[in-house]
């Protein structure tokens, strides 16, 4: 069943939040040199910046939505109770495409899946914050929309005893989710102390940090699992140089506040849907998969 957001507990310890909420930027950049030009659906998907909308077809030839294999995989990894943070509902009173699918005929079997509306895209802490009267103080794991994460690491985030982030190495990210490697090196970087938590996170870390790191750098893509104090970090972030509160930035600060983030190593593979010339790849991928949500 899918709802609007309402403040009521129920019994899983641990709820999802999806941020599905973003303008889409990149995505909508246009690449009119791609290799791989996207079908007429996909193109319309991109250039409304609808990143988790982007039509795929998986094993069973249905057509679906990424987002329908990032539900998935959060219902193999254990989740039950999910909510999506998106835009406020389009105010010319046209259809929005993700609420329209999930009350319809995308509606999960596996999953209780709500909506929480973020009013304005004001960043991933932001959002975290926007769900807060979903979560109800119950521990929560976030992730992105235009992420498929792998289910194995997933469920090692639910399963962990207090807040903590999947992390991966650059190599093992580049060979097993197939993201190119300049492109992983701008991702943020981690520092990791000798008993395997989180120190520190460097946003857009420069050439010459991550050559220092080598391949073996440790890498976030953006997942986390947090609690109470996490979602008061979230409150109290100050507003980076882009004009958001940033979710790395809130769990930099809950360390600053003693709150203790395990580094759970994880494997992947990580599928990124950010850009046009991502769509090809995550076919290849998921074109042999069937999504469950």
């Amino acid at each position: 069943m899918v709802a609007e957001a309402v403040a009521i507990v129920v019994d899983e310890p641990v709820v999802g939040i999806v941020l599905a909420r973003g303008l889409g930027s990149r995505m909508r950049a246009a690449q009119p040199d791609a290799v791989h030009p996207l079908t007429p659906a996909q193109r319309a998907a991109a250039a409304a910046g609808y990143k988790g909308m982007m039509p795929l077809t998986g094993a069973d030839g249905r057509e679906r939505p990424f987002l329908d294999w990032v539900l998935s995989a959060m219902a193999d990894a254990g989740f039950t109770d999910v909510a999506l943070v998106v835009a406020p509902s389009p105010s010319d009173g046209t259809a929005d495409p993700l609420r329209e699918y999930y009350t319809g005929r995308g509606t999960p079997r596996r999953l209780r899946l709500s909506f929480v509306v973020q009013a304005a895209p004001r960043g991933t802490a932001d959002a975290v914050v926007a769900a807060a009267d979903w979560i109800v103080g119950r521990a929560f794991v976030v992730l992105n929309a235009d992420n498929r994460y792998d289910a194995t690491d997933l469920r090692a985030l639910r399963e962990a005893p207090g807040p903590a982030l999947p992390v991966y190495t650059r190599a093992e990210l580049v060979a097993r989710s197939g993201i190119a490697a300049e492109r992983v090196a701008a991702f943020a970087l981690l520092q990791i102390t000798p008993d395997g938590d989180l120190a520190d996170i460097v946003e857009k870390p420069d050439a010459a940090l991550m050559a220092s790191a080598g391949a073996h750098a440790l890498i976030s893509m953006n997942c986390w699992r947090g609690d109470a104090r996490v979602m008061q970090a979230c409150r109290d972030v100050a507003l980076s140089a882009r004009g958001e509160f940033e979710l790395p930035a809130a769990m930099r600060l809950a360390i600053t506040r003693g709150v203790r983030i395990r580094a759970l190593p994880a494997r992947g593979p990580v599928l990124d849907l950010s850009r046009q010339d991502d769509v090809a790849g995550v076919v290849a991928r998921l074109q042999a998969e069937e999504a469950h949500p």
